[in-house]
């Protein structure tokens, strides 16, 4: 394994080779052998400091902390993310914990010891989930949709060798039912699984100071509340999670240990941290981007084209919602069904304007509501989103998203063909953004990725939706932004002097057949049916054809 040094690093010498000694907030880096017990060695304490907490970090390989040499039940914690509150004795120096391996592999990763005075909370202290009596330590769990992090609650401070306060008793200001836990994320750099940059991201936010500096607090929850918290999954992203408890009568606070998800597992075999985009996935949206990026420039022009994309991605995104709702079918299955009847619907979309040529039924209603979907997830995807109102009740969120969406297309009828023209520019651009999201993560998929989840998952509804914005991600707003206003300002002028739409070509062939039956002096009027001039065609290709010459005898 590699070691990184960083300026937090402490330069303290190993006693020897399976001790290591560690000076409070300063961080160590610590490489576990097969079948080792590393002793985590804390020395010179001061007086002052009444518990210690130690707290190690490894990027997705498990390492045991332990109060013992043997790790036991009640004694130990196993995870990628550990640690443990040791109360001090009066006359307390020193402190020794131990790390091992918990498979008999090597493992590597970072740790750092905290040091608390009798005034701060203690983190975990009133645990009635977990197997540890103090459990500091944040636990979590994450699926496709969600993932949730949930915790002990912690109790009051107290001094060495004191009698913790009661856990259980009356909710008065003198209990710790006053303490405020405070939950933070903060989000490691895009596209970037290493392990030095989870590494660097820990020891930016492994104390309370650097948390509320680095971080983003996103709830605060009191002691009556649920000590648990659903965030938005987003896989491959790495995200630190840390939840600070305050005493807001003493002004004073503890961290809990810090727990990090990429929301994705670094071990299987089959789409991986490392293989996250699927094949599928990158041919479905690369020509979707594509696509996209002609109906950005063209789409007025090409109007059938455009038709045939919009109701494309209406059928498709509606009919993956009712497969995936209905049905068990792998991954790959669902999206191949859904692109065949994306298809489907598109052709139909170019047929009912064939037929009838009403720019109502196909721009107002279909292209509208392309456009009010993107600009409802749009608002919806602002912190607008996260407000109480919108996050516990389905039926405010969605009669909002409805109202945003339906509005738009009113707006089509005064306007057909500049509103079609801007969804074009828009929606098109967007696209664009989609491909480029299947081969370098931004956040903007989640734009209407989260709508997508809030359909499939009936308990999305509670989950804070907060992704990371960094580089790549105002990046690709500009090019969205670039792409939609070029798109849209090139086909206005383009189209300025043009019809507001072309003209149906079945109406078009009815007028003419009209035409040609009312004007006799017209020659069209006397050319053959099409049934006629067909059979003509074949006759004359099955019968044999006579040979060229005389046919009468010659005069001798």
């Amino acid at each position: 394994m590699h070691h990184y040094y960083y300026h937090y690093k402490s330069h303290f010498p190993l006693s020897c080779s399976d001790r290591v000694i560690f000076l409070p907030g300063r961080f160590q880096n610590v490489s576990i052998s097969q079948n080792e017990t590393v002793q985590a060695v804390v020395s010179t304490i001061p007086s002052e400091v009444a518990f210690i907490t130690l707290q190690f970090h490894t990027q997705h390989r498990n390492a045991t902390i332990s109060y013992t040499r043997m790790p036991g039940l009640g004694l130990s914690l196993t995870a990628v993310d550990s640690g443990l509150v040791s109360a001090l004795r009066r006359d307390q120096t020193s402190l020794t914990l131990f790390l091992s391996s918990p498979d008999g592999n090597a493992v590597a990763g970072t740790g750092v010891i905290l040091s608390y005075s009798s005034t701060d909370p203690v983190p975990g202290a009133c645990n009635m989930e977990f197997d540890l009596e103090i459990d500091p330590n944040i636990y979590i769990h994450y699926n496709l949709y969600e993932t949730t992090i949930r915790f002990a609650p912690a109790n009051l401070g107290y001094k060495r060798d004191g009698a913790p306060p009661a856990c259980s008793q009356s909710t008065g200001a003198d209990t710790r039912w006053r303490l405020q836990y405070d939950i933070y994320q903060y989000f490691l750099p895009e596209n970037d699984l290493s392990e030095r940059s989870l590494f660097t991201g820990f020891q930016a936010v492994a104390d309370k100071q650097g948390m509320m500096e680095n971080g983003k607090r996103v709830m605060t929850l009191k002691s009556t509340d649920v000590s648990s918290m659903v965030f938005n999954s987003i896989p491959g992203q790495g995200i630190i999670y840390s939840v600070i408890v305050r005493d807001p009568l003493l002004n004073t606070s503890a961290s809990y240990v810090p727990a990090h998800t990429y929301a994705c597992s670094f071990n299987s075999t089959l789409d991986s941290c490392q293989t996250l985009g699927k094949i599928s996935t990158k041919i479905f949206f690369t020509i979707t981007g594509l696509a996209g990026l002609f109906v950005c420039f063209f789409g007025h022009r090409f109007f059938k084209c455009e038709l045939f994309c919009m109701g494309f991605s209406f059928a498709a995104f509606l009919f993956f919602i009712l497969i995936t709702r209905t049905t068990e079918l792998d991954y790959d299955i669902r999206l191949t069904l859904s692109a065949v009847l994306g298809v489907v619907g598109g052709i139909i979309l170019v047929m009912i304007w064939w037929r009838f040529g009403s720019v109502v039924a196909v721009v107002v209603i279909v292209v509208g509501l392309m456009l009010g979907f993107l600009l409802a997830s749009v608002v919806l995807f602002t912190p607008l989103g996260d407000i109480d109102v919108f996050r516990k009740s389905d039926a405010v969120f969605w009669v909002t998203f409805c109202c945003v969406t339906l509005i738009v297309p009113l707006f089509f009828v005064r306007w057909p063909r500049e509103g079609n023209i801007t969804t074009c520019g828009i929606v098109g651009a967007y696209a664009v953004v989609l491909a480029v999201n299947a081969y370098i993560y931004t956040s903007l998929s989640y734009i209407t990725l989260n709508i997508l989840k809030r359909l499939l998952n009936n308990t999305f509804t509670a989950v804070f939706t907060d992704v990371p914005f960094q580089t790549i991600d105002y990046v690709m707003i500009t090019v969205w932004v670039v792409l939609s206003v070029c798109g849209v300002v090139l086909q206005l002028y383009r189209e300025r002097s043009r019809p507001f739409f072309p003209p149906s070509p079945y109406l078009m062939w009815q007028q003419e057949r009209e035409r040609r039956k009312t004007n006799v002096l017209d020659p069209s009027h006397h050319f053959p049916s099409l049934p006629s001039r067909l059979l003509a065609r074949v006759r004359q290709l099955t019968m044999r054809t006579e040979p060229v010459g005389e046919h009468t005898p010659l005069l001798l």
